[in-house]
């Protein structure tokens, strides 16, 4: 018998957690030792069988409703977008930078279908929202008077470095390659680029988006609600 090969976009073939890429073959963990806590954030499943997730200690054994409440209460002010005509694999590793640095959104513009590997199941507990282009992305956020600044080595392109970050923004990235869209251009309020001073043209789309949201942790984020493992 042929196995089926597993695709990482299926939710019914994907494993529950994926194994951390270093360290101990498992994570988290075992049973719960003792009476059981009389807390509802609590799952009986984890609580009988273990907590292998990857999710930081606060969190074991509770349920992914209740993770998602706590961190919704947290959220930061900064969205992430990137387009997706090319069903571009750094869209994984974006959104779980996203989830590291609590975003308050991940907006997929284009194809809503995207690999999920690179997430290591950080989509579940981060709110990921789908437009069909970028003028629906600018009506979006427009709503929420969110502005809308495009990330890209384009020329004209200010320094992010020397930005002063607003509170609220939305990281615009394009693809790995051809970078941002003419129409995503025309959406953004400006586009900004980061430093390089190597031979390369540019950086891969996804640490791009880590150097973008960092910035943006370093100017406003309460580095007490952080956490260290």
């Amino acid at each position: 018998m042929t196995a089926r090969p597993i695709d990482p976009t299926d939710e019914e073939t994907r494993a529950p957690y994926d194994p951390m890429p270093h360290g101990p073959a498992e994570v988290g963990l075992g049973p719960w030792v003792g009476d059981w806590p009389a807390d509802e954030r609590y799952d009986a499943d984890l609580l009988r069988d273990g907590d292998r997730r990857n999710v930081v200690d606060r969190y074991r054994y509770w349920t992914m409703a209740a993770i998602v409440a706590d961190l919704d209460a947290r959220r930061h002010g900064f969205h992430v977008a990137i387009e997706n005509w090319q069903h571009d694999f750094n869209i994984g590793t974006i959104v779980r930078t996203a989830n590291a640095f609590l975003a308050a959104e991940v907006h997929i513009v284009g194809n809503r279908r995207w690999n999920r590997r690179g997430a290591m199941v950080t989509d579940r507990y981060q709110h990921v929202r789908y437009h069909a282009d970028a003028r629906a992305l600018g009506a979006y956020l427009a709503e929420r008077e969110v502005p809308l600044w495009g990330v890209d080595n384009l020329p004209g392109s200010l320094h992010l470095e020397s930005a002063i970050l607003p509170e609220r923004v939305c990281f615009l990235f394009g693809q790995e390659g051809p970078g941002l869209s003419d129409a995503a251009r025309e959406a953004c309020a400006a586009t900004f680029s980061i430093a390089q001073f190597g031979s390369t043209r540019s950086i891969n789309a996804s640490v791009a988006a880590a150097v973008a949201m960092h910035a943006w942790v370093r100017e406003h984020a309460d580095f007490g609600e952080a956490w260290r493992g």
